[in-house]
């Protein structure tokens, strides 16, 4: 097929007998005077080609010219580095190159016609015979048939042609000048455009003979006759005629030299920068092949671990968890094990996460208005990123500005003095301790996670298990299990109600215990239990008696009490209360129970990696003192925090109230459109997220189902959290996460409604306990920052009604875009909601809306 005019076709790779069939028809010496005669050597090459495809050797001639380029430049760098000559081709190739016969050049009505010059006998057979892929003599190396024979008188008309005009570095316009030992052929160069062929034939013998040359730059007329000239005049005007001849040939010899100059140069620059053509275009392929590797690795490695994921679940769980979805937590990895490792690193390697996963997802492809506006929307991971602009502000004071050598050197692991007193005195404050809290019993660490880690390395040993009650934040069995190899043994709530005091996700003294006995059936030695409290995911607070009921079943058994009370200060409800254990005036058991807070979640500051751990074990302190040196916190970044706490006006007075009511107003709108789309949910007020209810979403109620819907929804850009993350018992629950700016809400929940595209099954409509609400889809949207003083319900604790969910006034979710759409229109026209709240009346409550606002109408113009 012809290629001609298409760009070339590269990477197509040649055999060693396709590469010898090539080599033979290019070295060839009629082929190879052809190459070097012709200044565009297409049809040179596409007749190989169709002498290859004879041979059944498919290709084309420009991929034909592009291998012989690249043997060149291979012949070139191994010739020119004096590097060892292992290449099977180079005798071949430095045959060709290194020993080219001589040639002339000469440019004749546009055509460039190479002759060789060989030592002959001297004849005109002998010279043409000598010149290979020049045909016979009648068609051969002179331009006009056959050559002269030596008896031929010939005329010679010579014109002087000023030296400058040869040599000036430039191809002359016309030339051809070719010399045997037999015969001198001769161009004179005419500058108006014309050119005459003159041939001197003379041998040894005739050269005396006779008169071999007639004069024809004169010719007598009849009109005016001229006498005869005397013989004088005779040899003066053919001695003028013979060194004028002389003047012209050595014009002619130092314009061809010139020539032949320019035309070495010439080619040497082409093909420089072919070969530097040659070497950036196979650099931007490495690079480009490079990039696809590195493209479809990573493709494979996530679909490795996604397929891993979803293999776990299908397995039947260990003994360890009595729950059916403890096997999503830790999932076979890839069939084969790094060599490199130990069993444990294999272990750690192969140990996979949704949560984790999702963050990846998003991180890699995080949305943005401008920059990346088909990016994911983060409705999964627990952040608050609401008051940016309040830490801001408070951060970059004078006094958070402050280094000191002390802050740049090696301190107490338990972290500096002045840290842990300001921490003792703001949660003496903060969790209305009776009695002032003890700085020597604190420590400090980079995040909670650190410290779940090291108190139950330090407190169980090797295949020990705590109690933990599920749901649960799922990275807990990582922070316990990746270094110590500690256990997690499920306590699983149900998620219906079971009684008329009872609640969704209830947790009971009486399922701790029950709970305790099945695992010590099982021979497992439990060594603790967790309690979380605000809890994650359910963001369930649990009353004073219920927090004293479990710390006093901790003391009967003799566990230790892990209570996280990371979300403690998260209470965006001020008429509810939260009792922190701190605030106890006595302890069960003081020395076996242990309190967690950090300023991850309260104070919206998950990236400064602050944690801390309050306890009256001495031991456990002094044994994480040991531990400390791996999970140190920054002096400057100790200071700040410090300082921070120490403000107690600016956390009180303007932090806290501020953070409160911006996530009411994120908590209602969040809910209001969950309730639109038909969507079940727990009403808290507390922490960051809703938990809420898909079940009927699931075609079947199995966590294969469930994980189908999470990957539904990240293919649509938005990522929450499945509840097999969190080992719920049951299937269809999903974690979403409101602390966000409303912006982002808004696409979110649009992202969600463009999901549901399942048909919903109304069969738990008639489930006791269960609120149906009745607003309709089409009604009227609410802004939340308009409701900052709307009263909003403040259960102390989650009874049966606290579980809402949308009934039967809900529409069936959107099939196409196009119903979306016109749902969307319709509650437009609805809705004075745009005339009420302007960008730039909205700008004073969030400056981020008007710039919003401002992206999209460019956006849009464009």
């Amino acid at each position: 097929m012809d290629s001609r005019g298409r760009r070339h076709e590269r990477g197509s790779n040649w055999t060693d007998p396709e590469i010898v069939e090539l080599l033979q028809l290019w070295s060839d010496d009629s082929t190879q005077i052809e190459l070097e005669s012709s200044l565009r050597n297409q049809r040179v090459f596409d007749r190989i080609a169709h002498v290859l495809r004879e041979k059944g050797i498919y290709r084309t001639g420009d991929q034909c010219r592009e291998k012989i380029k690249k043997m060149r430049l291979e012949y070139r760098r191994i010739k020119d580095n004096h590097k060892l000559r292992s290449w099977k081709f180079y005798d071949v190739m430095d045959r060709v190159l290194a020993n080219r016969p001589a040639v002339t050049y000469s440019s004749l009505g546009g055509a460039v016609i190479a002759q060789q010059v060989f030592h002959t006998s001297g004849t005109p057979e002998g010279f043409l015979q000598g010149m290979p892929g020049f045909g016979p003599v009648s068609s051969g190396g002179f331009l006009f048939g056959h050559p002269p024979k030596t008896d031929d008188s010939l005329e010679i008309k010579c014109e002087d042609v000023e030296e400058n005009m040869l040599n000036h570095g430039v191809a002359p316009p016309e030339m051809y000048y070719g010399l045997d030992y037999s015969r001198c052929i001769v161009v004179c160069v005419c500058f108006s455009g014309f050119s005459d062929l003159n041939i001197i034939g003379s041998g040894s013998s005739q050269a005396a003979a006779g008169p071999l040359v007639q004069d024809t730059c004169e010719h007598p007329t009849r009109e005016n006759p001229r006498p005869l000239p005397s013989v004088r005049q005779r040899k003066r005007h053919r001695g003028g005629k013979a060194s004028s001849f002389n003047r012209a040939e050595q014009s002619l010899d130092k314009a061809l030299a010139g020539f032949l100059l320019w035309q070495q140069s010439a080619e040497e620059r082409l093909l420089s920068f072919e070969q530097t053509r040659l070497e950036r275009e196979l650099q931007a392929e490495e690079r480009r092949e490079q990039r696809e590797e590195r493209r479809a690795e990573k493709e494979r490695q996530h679909e490795l671990r996604l397929f891993s994921m979803l293999t776990g679940v299908t397995v039947s769980a260990p003994s360890v968890s009595s729950s059916p979805a403890s096997a999503s937590k830790r999932v076979p990895g890839p069939p084969g094990q790094s060599v490199y490792l130990s069993k444990r690193g294999n272990s750690i390697l192969q140990y996979r996460n949704i949560l984790l996963e999702g963050f990846i997802l998003y991180n890699g492809n995080k949305y943005h208005i401008t920059d990346n506006p088909d990016g994911v929307i983060n409705m999964g991971t627990s952040e608050n990123k609401l008051c940016y602009d309040l830490l801001h502000k408070r951060l970059t004071k004078p006094d958070m500005l402050h280094v000191e050598p002390s802050l740049l050197q090696y301190t107490d692991w338990r972290g500096h003095p002045f840290l842990r007193e300001e921490v003792a005195k703001f949660l003496t404050h903060a969790c209305r301790s009776p009695r002032p809290l003890k700085a020597d019993n604190l420590v400090v660490m980079n995040g909670c996670s650190s410290l779940f880690s090291c108190i139950a390395a330090a407190i169980c040993d090797p295949k020990d298990v705590v109690l933990i009650p599920t749901p649960f934040y799922g990275a807990i069995a990582e922070d316990v299990g990746l270094y110590s190899d500690v256990k997690l043994f499920h306590v699983p709530l149900e998620c219906e109600a079971e009684g008329k005091d009872s609640r969704p996700f209830h947790l009971t003294v009486e399922k701790l215990e029950e709970g305790l006995q099945r695992a010590k059936q099982e021979g497992l030695t439990v060594r603790a239990v967790i309690l979380i409290n605000p809890h994650n995911p359910l963001a369930e607070i649990y009353t004073q008696k219920e927090m004293l009921d479990f710390l006093q079943f901790a003391k009967r058994n003799e566990l230790h009490a892990i209570v996280d009370e990371l979300y403690m200060l998260t209470i965006f409800v001020e008429s509810v209360m939260f009792y922190s254990v701190l605030s106890f005036d006595s302890l069960p058991d003081p020395q076996r129970t242990h309190v967690l807070w950090g300023l991850s979640k309260d104070f919206a500051m998950s990236g400064f990696r602050i944690g801390t751990l309050y306890t009256e074990n001495q031991d456990i302190v002094d044994a994480l003192v040991h531990l400390g040196c791996f999970h140190g916190v920054p002096g400057t970044a100790q200071h700040q925090v410090a300082q921070l706490l120490k403000d107690r006006d600016w956390i009180n007075e303007e932090f806290l109230p501020e953070n409160r009511r911006r996530l009411k107003a994120a908590h209602s709108y969040v809910t209001r459109e969950l309730l639109t789309m038909g969507i079940d949910y727990i009403d808290s007020p507390a922490a960051l997220y809703l938990w809420t209810d898909m079940r009927k979403y699931l075609r079947e109620p199995s966590f294969e189902e469930e994980f189908r819907l999470w990957r539904n929804f990240t293919r649509h850009k938005v990522l929450i959290s499945c509840g097999q993350a969190f080992s719920c018992s049951t299937p269809g629950y999903f974690r979403i996460v409101f602390s966000d700016q409303q912006q982002y809400l808004r696409l979110g929940q649009l992202f969600l409604q463009n999901t549901q595209y399942l048909k919903q099954d109304d069969t738990n409509s008639d489930n006791a306990g269960i609120v149906r609400a009745t607003l309709s889809p089409l009604s009227k949207p609410v802004d939340p920052l308009t409701q900052r003083d709307a009263p909003v319900p403040a259960p102390v604790s989650l009874a049966a009604e606290d579980l809402v969910s949308v009934g039967c006034q809900a529409s069936n979710p959107a099939e196409s875009l196009g119903s979306l759409i016109g749902t969307l229109r319709h509650q437009i026209n609805s809705s004075d909601w745009l005339e009420k709240n302007t960008p730039q009346l909205s700008a004073g409550e969030d400056p981020e809306i008007l710039d919003v606002f401002k992206a999209l109408l460019q956006r849009a113009a464009k």
